[in-house]
């Protein structure tokens, strides 16, 4: 039987979006993703609230990932409440009601050569 693997609350302290993209949209969008694995047997609710350096946090955004699945989601997607602004250095903090584990991955496509960062994020 498979032990339960990740953590109900995750910190990303690097976010930021580049304002630029070059290439065609939306697959060569510049962007930061999230990748959330639900290894567990019941689906997992997380709550993400944003965090800036100069204005009160913004969330949460609920987003969901069903029972045995990895979901991605851009943060350039995120919409309500709030549009996270581009060009805006940002923290994400991710609390969900089941262990889930979490990823995250800048693509910067700012320029003809591409970088893409990825890592885990922190859990708490």
């Amino acid at each position: 039987m498979l032990k339960t693997i990740g953590s109900k609350v995750w910190a990303i302290p690097g976010g930021h979006m580049p304002l630029l993209s070059s290439g065609a949209e939306p697959r060569d969008t510049s962007r930061d993703e999230l990748c959330v694995l639900n290894a567990g047997h019941f689906e997992a609710h997380l709550q993400l609230t944003i965090y800036y350096q100069d204005h009160e946090p913004v969330g949460p955004y609920p987003l969901q990932v069903a029972a045995q699945r990895v979901r991605h989601f851009r943060f350039n997607d995120l919409i309500d409440p709030q549009a996270l602004p581009l060009d805006t250095p940002y923290a994400a903090l991710i609390v969900a009601d089941h262990p889930v584990v979490v990823q995250f991955t800048r693509r910067d496509t700012s320029q003809a050569a591409n970088a893409i960062a990825t890592t885990l994020a922190f859990p708490g």
